[in-house]
This record gives structure tokens, sequence and C-alpha cells, in this order.
């Protein structure tokens, strides 16, 4: 593969120090960065119910820089719409949005879908308006007693 843009994707697992102090103390500050960028280059691994945390990850669809995302996790036990509370106007564009849900025996994934009236036969899908979280159960969909949501935006730059 070429033109992969995480060339050197880990940290080094072995390192030499010279003898003399003054070059050790070059090569640990030098570590220091290559530790630090190592793990900000991975996605974080927190998804927060009650406000957006920064994820971590990276998006280059603005003039090729680099633009991180913002990620929050919406939980509930009915289908009627969940406000969201994501300020709409300063989204460019949506990175991810999943969920899962369960009748209480099986668990079964949610569909980022349509706003069509009726939905999918047997499935729940979900969109998002300008301020909520809304769903559309279609026919001879499985009952829902917990779910889970994690959507993930870009604001604009």
């Amino acid at each position: 593969m070429s033109n992969i843009i995480n060339q050197v994707a880990y940290l080094k697992t072995s390192r030499e120090f010279p003898a003399e102090v003054d070059q050790i103390a070059n090569i640990l500050t030098r570590s220091y960065v290559e530790i630090a960028g190592a793990i900000n280059d991975r996605s974080i691994g927190l998804f927060p119910t009650n406000r957006p945390a920064i994820t971590g990850n990276a998006y280059y669809v603005f003039k090729n820089q680099k633009h991180q995302s913002l990620r929050q996790v919406y939980t509930f036990t009915t289908t009627a719409n969940i406000p969201h509370n994501i300020d709409t106007t300063v989204i460019s564009y949506i990175g991810a949005m999943y969920g899962q849900y369960t009748d209480g025996t099986n668990w079964y994934g949610l569909i980022p879908s349509t706003n069509v009236a009726g939905g999918i036969a047997g499935q729940i899908v979900f969109y998002l308006s300008p301020t909520d979280i809304v769903f559309i159960v279609g026919a001879g969909a499985p009952a829902l007693t917990k779910g889970i949501i994690v959507i993930e935006w870009l604001s604009q730059p």
C-alpha cells in the first residue's frame, strides 16, 4: 500500500541510550514528543452521555487539514424522540451514527436511515432532525426495552 497517512503507527519498542547525560536528555525529550504524538493519534475512548467529548479521530475534509470530531452517547427505553442538544447550525459533517437495542433477550442494530413514513419492515431506524433523534419503527420490528445511540460529528472549522 502507498499513500497511507500514518506511516509510523506505533511507538518504538526499544531504545539505546548513550553514556553522556546531555545526549540522554535530548533522547528523553524526543521520546516524550513521540509518545504524546502516538497516543494523541488514537481514538479517545470516551463515550459520555451528558456532554460531547473530543474523539481524537482525525478527519481531513477541509483543505486537507486535520479536524477532530465530537462524540456523544444517548440511552433510551422508548422510541420517543430524544433531544440531542447539538447545535446543528455548526455541524459540517456527521462522521458516524450507530446504535443497538434489546428486547430483553436478543440484541439488534439500529439503522441510521430515512425519515420515510413506515420505516423499514422489521427494523427500527433513526435520523437526526435539527433538535431530536427521531425513531421510525417498521412493521414487525422487535419490541424495544433499552438501547444506545452514538453520534459523532464535525463542527465547522
